[in-house]
């Protein structure tokens, strides 16, 4: 296994910083890490999985093989395999030939592929493992110290990466339910004040309407806002 000189390692790095301080998708972030990091590794594969918090399973995320059958390779649970094992644990794990390694799991798909030596590496936010990152080299090679801290600085910035994602969706998912929720108030007022409605009896009218005509809640307190603004315009005009 033959390192790319120490500056173009640094290059590398710098190069998935920059990928993560910017605004391109999660997804081309996570292919650019995997792709860099085995041109840093000198790995015919890298791979990076991560949990899956509802069904405990790590799943395959991003990857440079053009390997159908390792690309479709199916989830591990927490602590199963060397992946699970790693993302478990929060511990790095170095495997000489994983065709002979007794907890590792497809072993007929790494036979199938030329896979030798595997260098795993949790990814961890804040002390949360998230997932892991795994480094295939296509002959026995022993991971150096070095090696080792490289993969784990990778690992840190795309733990970042997407742990900044996961708080950008839920802070978009919180200001939606609290437009909607405003929405929905303010059309409840106008109910309230237009038909002489209680607060309850607004809000089931609105929700009656909108499992009636299918559309949403917001949908409907929008349409009922703009027909109480209307009517206020026109009323103007006619003064």
């Amino acid at each position: 296994m033959q390192n790319m000189p120490y500056e173009e390692q640094i290059k590398a790095l710098t190069k998935i910083s920059k990928a993560i301080a910017s605004d391109i998708y999660l997804e081309d972030i996570l292919r650019l890490i995997v792709t860099v990091t085995a041109e840093i590794m000198d790995s015919n594969i890298c791979s990076l999985m991560l949990i899956d918090e509802q069904k405990k399973e790590l799943v395959i995320k991003a990857t440079q093989s053009v390997s159908e059958e390792y690309n479709k390779k199916p989830p591990l649970k927490l602590g199963e395999g060397i992946a699970g094992k790693v993302a478990k644990e929060n511990k790095p794990i170095a495997i000489k030939d994983v065709t002979k390694e007794k907890e590792y799991k497809h072993k007929d798909i790494a036979k199938k592929e030329g896979l030798c030596s595997l260098l795993c590496v949790p990814l961890a936010a804040k002390g949360r493992v998230i997932g892991a990152i795994n480094c295939y080299t296509s002959t026995p090679h022993d991971f150096t110290e070095t090696e080792i801290n490289i993969l784990t600085s990778v690992a840190n910035q795309a733990a970042v990466a997407i742990e900044n994602a996961e708080l950008m969706v839920k802070s978009k998912v919180i200001q939606e339910e609290l437009e909607i929720r405003k929405r929905i108030e303010r059309a409840k007022g106008v109910l309230m004040k237009e038909q002489g409605l209680t607060e309850e009896e607004a809000y089931l009218k609105i929700r009656r309407y909108s499992m009636d005509s299918r559309k949403t809640m917001r949908e409907v307190a929008e349409a009922i806002i703009l027909a109480s603004d209307m009517k206020k315009i026109t009323g103007v005009k006619r003064s």
